[in-house]
């Protein structure tokens, strides 16, 4: 798969998927649970399977189970999305934040036997940069990272990096031995430090994946138990015969169409609003579509969607209605511009009008089965409603390819909504991964660098501005931010992660 196509299940949770597994193939039952001393196993329901063990090229989102299982990070990030210590017990930036020092911890060792040290962490982070993985960018700023001593790292930025922080408490912060970098098996068989290790032998590639615990690990408060075994379900009738047979334990989900029955069977969801839907109308310097230069034409594609009607019908009301981006822990997040665009098809054909498309506007769309048909029917009638008419090309294989060339000036595509830097850098700044057409503004540029080096303070108003500026001058078209949901069986517990796909591991635990 190419590395663009497997970002798609960071940006989102797409129903297809390549595993189908039958339940007959899952190998074992759920187990009972009990209290954290007793430790028993844990099984999960994935809906995707690791790309890749190899930490370098590693994905996080809904395979961060995987890694964490196998895998410690340098930093660690609670359920308030707060940087806490990992294998770095302490960590500290220069003045203009151009250079992070980490001390490490002096008690760790990899499962072959070798210590966890300040030059297998520097290997990692340099590894991490220069590979082909999917988030490679997190460390782009990052010139060099250097063992000082034994358990000294200094990491040097180019620029500072707002994000550093929570990304080494993600991949980016993945330590592996270095006895597996050459390793012909480094896709399939992961050494690091982590609490478990892979059963290579019981575990069935994209079916089932069995971690047993780690005797030597050095965080025993982070093993809630003895196994875990990862059964992976791309589809959402198989997930849910498995949740209703009592065959997990826990599972994200597939879409929303199922839960009532799994809240029936005994299961309590846990929901997440982790992403935003609706239009990115990508092509504002008008370079493909002249029209969607006015701001005008973009303010009246706003005021064209009835958001209500649009999660009720797609996300079966699963979900929260929204005009921005930003989302509701963010500080840039402002509650009175979620009525910016209430449905108003009048105001919308007002708009058109005085923008000179008084006879409508015509504008160019991809489309994918991925996200439903139904879906796309939906936006082309609404807008058809205030004079606007969609055209969608013809549904391909490659329709992240397709919108990130650039091919199309607007798309819709349910996007991540992350910490403020990290948004910015993959939504709106002149280079971020969904600003294909580079759009580049002097105000937002302004936002951006205060947002970047400023104080806390200052970066929280200029993402507030920030935000607001992009509602007003109508960058985006959201509807809504879809509720994700997370479901637990009556003995397991669990605490969400903010701007994750699932739980972190170690917040999924036995209940007393």
């Amino acid at each position: 798969m190419h590395p663009k196509e497997t970002m798609m299940f960071r940006w989102k949770r797409l129903a297809a998927v390549a595993a189908v597994v039958a339940l007959g193939l899952t190998g074992c039952s759920a187990s009972s649970g009990g209290s954290e001393d007793s430790g028993g196993t844990l099984t999960l329901g994935q809906i995707v399977q690791p790309t890749t063990f190899a930490a370098a090229q590693s994905n996080w989102a809904n395979e961060s189970p995987y890694m964490q299982a196998v895998y410690d990070t340098l930093l660690t990030a609670d359920p308030k999305g707060e940087v806490q210590p990992g294998l770095a017990t302490k960590w500290e930036y220069n003045d203009d934040k151009t250079q992070l020092t980490l001390t490490l911890r002096d008690d760790v060792k990899f499962t072959d036997g070798t210590a966890l040290d300040a030059e297998a962490v520097a290997q990692n982070l340099v590894r991490f940069r220069d590979g082909a993985g999917p988030n490679a960018s997190y460390l782009v700023d990052m010139t060099d990272a250097v063992a000082t001593d034994a358990t000294t790292v200094t990491i040097t930025l180019k620029a500072a990096n707002p994000a550093l922080l929570t990304y080494l408490s993600q991949n980016a912060g993945l330590v592996e031995a270095p006895s597996a970098f050459e390793s012909s098996d480094i896709q399939t068989v992961p050494v690091g430090s982590g609490p478990y290790t892979l059963d290579t032998g019981a575990t069935v590639i994209g079916t089932s994946y069995v971690f047993n615990k780690n005797p030597d690990y050095w965080n025993a408060e982070n093993q809630h138990y003895d196994k875990i075994v990862m059964n992976v379900y791309g589809d959402p009738t198989a997930l849910l015969n498995a949740v209703k047979g009592g065959q997990v334990n826990a599972a994200n989900t597939l879409n929303n169409n199922d839960v009532a029955q799994m809240e029936a069977s005994g299961f309590t969801a846990n929901p997440l609003e982790l992403n935003w839907a609706g239009l990115t109308l990508m092509d504002r310097n008008g370079t493909v579509d002249p029209a969607l230069s006015n701001v005008k034409v973009r303010q009246a594609i706003n005021y064209a969607f009835d958001k209500d009607a649009m999660l009720k019908t797609v996300e079966s009301g699963f979900g929260t209605p929204t005009t921005q981006v930003f989302p509701e822990r963010s500080a840039a997040y402002d509650k009175s511009l979620d009525s910016a665009y209430d449905y108003d098809p009048a105001k919308a054909k007002e708009l058109l009008a005085e923008a000179g498309y008084a006879d409508g506007v015509t504008i160019q769309m991809p489309s994918t089965p991925l996200l439903g048909s139904a879906t796309f029917t939906l936006i082309q009638q609404q807008l058809a409603d205030v004079g606007i008419t969609v055209e969608y090309g013809e549904p391909g294989n490659n329709f992240i390819a397709d919108v990130l060339t650039p091919k199309y000036p607007v798309v819709y595509i349910p996007l991540q909504q992350g910490g403020d830097w990290e948004l910015i850098q993959f939504l709106i700044s002149p280079t971020a991964t969904f600003n294909p057409y580079h759009t580049t503004d002097d105000t937002v540029n302004g936002y951006i660098a205060t947002v970047q080096n400023g104080t806390q303070e200052e970066a929280d108003k200029a993402a507030a501005d920030l935000n607001k500026y992009l509602v007003d001058n109508a960058w985006f078209a959201p509807w809504y931010r879809p509720q994700s949901t997370y479901v637990t069986d009556a003995n397991t517990s669990v605490v969400m992660q903010p701007g994750n796909a699932v739980p972190y591991l170690w917040n999924i635990t036995p209940k007393a």
